[in-house]
């Protein structure tokens, strides 16, 4: 779902009612903060496995000692985290420090512009707006934090006091036991990881759905597994099940027709976006018409500033925004924060597998409830500093100021 379409980047009507929240800023300091927390049982995707859990964690800091805190994705390739960092601080820090900035977006428009050419010379396009997605969170945080509102408020004074939540990262093969684990944390929906071996993960999926309790969904992720036919098998295999939705079952770059022609075929509802870069290939991807649900995912494209505008738009036009993330705890929060600013019928995605990194910061034990993810009041994102704890998995800390 490739798109060659311009969409202007739109002030948020509802971004009002803070009195001095647009006094400008000037930043003056950014650090970068990498760990790397070893696991047990390594998380498994169709197209990978990670053997250990990356973070990077980011820190705006303004010339009045204001502060934020945002996260760049660092998932993919294995060595990605200490890059990015590295990337934050050596190539684009310059064009950071010093800026004046009035309004938090600003500052993603000036970055996906002025790294534009740079990121296409290195065939790195993704990396740079990683590094821009957690600039602009961290902004946000900032901003919102001297407002004395949480980020979601910040952005709609109407925002909720908790969004529906999901747990995710099950692998088939082993749903049984983490949809249990995840059942008592409190959640009531769940999406299991499929894309292994088409006929065993359908059966599975198929015993999974009739298994589950009153009240409790089903999701699927093939993390752009199949082709066309194999898609059309799996959605086949699973005629008259309940299943919420069937995420990225196609490469995010296969032909408009054959994403048109799954959705035609599928009695499932079809999700994707977190593999969606740019207001134009959004706008592209809503004209195709096949996806039901819209995932951006607020730490490897965009930011708030992009996810925010790509989620109200996908609500005015009738679908779904799901906020995707599977990270640290930082990008956790601020996904959490948008859902609940943007509202409509979305669910928020909360990894289950083990990660210090997401729970020292994020701990669904704590926030969830009857299927419900409680928002924080606390101004900006919540977080005053990275908890002590998380000190013995910190490979890299990277820093640059005025």
């Amino acid at each position: 779902m490739r798109g060659h379409l311009t969409a202007a980047v739109q002030r948020p009507q509802d971004l009002k009612g803070f009195g001095s929240m647009y006094e400008s800023v000037t930043i003056r300091r950014l650090d970068a903060f990498v760990y790397r927390c070893p696991i047990d049982r390594p998380v498994a995707t169709s197209f990978g496995i990670m053997r250990d859990r990356p973070a990077v964690f980011v820190r705006v800091e303004d010339a009045d000692g204001g502060f934020g805190w945002g996260e760049i994705f660092a998932n993919w390739p294995a060595a990605g985290a200490e890059h990015r960092a590295n990337l934050l601080t050596k190539d684009i820090a310059h064009l950071v420090l010093g800026t004046r900035i009035e309004h938090p977006r600003e500052l993603f428009q000036k970055l996906e512009t002025e790294t534009r050419i740079r990121a296409i010379q290195c065939g790195e396009l993704g990396p740079f707006r990683q590094v821009t997605a957690g600039l602009d969170i961290a902004l946000w945080d900032l901003f919102a934090r001297r407002a004395g509102v949480p980020l979601g408020r910040f952005l709609n004074s109407a925002a909720a006091d908790s969004v529906p939540a999901y747990a995710s990262g099950i692998h088939i093969a082993g749903a049984e036991e983490l949809i249990g684990a995840a059942r008592e944390k409190g959640f009531l929906s769940f999406k299991v990881k499929v894309g292994f071996d088409l006929e065993q993960d359908a059966a599975a999926t198929r015993a999974i759905s009739q298994s589950l309790q009153s009240e409790e969904r089903l999701f699927t992720d093939a993390n752009q597994a199949w082709d066309l036919p194999a898609a059309k098998t799996f959605v086949d295999r699973l005629s008259g099940s309940e299943i919420g939705w069937l995420e990225e079952p196609l490469p995010v770059d296969a032909p408009e027709d054959d994403w048109r022609a799954l959705a035609a075929a599928s009695g499932i509802p079809l999700a994707g976006g977190e593999n969606i870069a740019g207001f134009a290939e959004f706008k592209s991807a809503m004209s195709v018409g096949a996806l039901s649900i819209y995932q951006p995912d607020v730490a490897k494209w965009g930011g708030v500033t992009g996810c925010y505008d790509v989620a109200r738009q996908a609500i005015r036009a009738g679908y779904t925004y799901c906020p995707h993330f599977l990270g640290g705890g930082i990008g956790l929060l601020a996904s959490a924060q948008l859902l609940a600013a943007v509202g409509g019928s979305g669910l928020l995605e909360v990894d289950i597998n083990p990660n210090p990194l997401r729970d020292a910061i994020a701990d669904a034990d704590g926030s969830v409830g009857s299927g419900w993810w409680q928002i924080s009041n606390a101004p900006g994102l919540g977080i005053e500093e990275l908890p002590a704890s998380l000190a013995e998995f910190e490979t890299l800390r990277t820093s640059q100021s005025l």
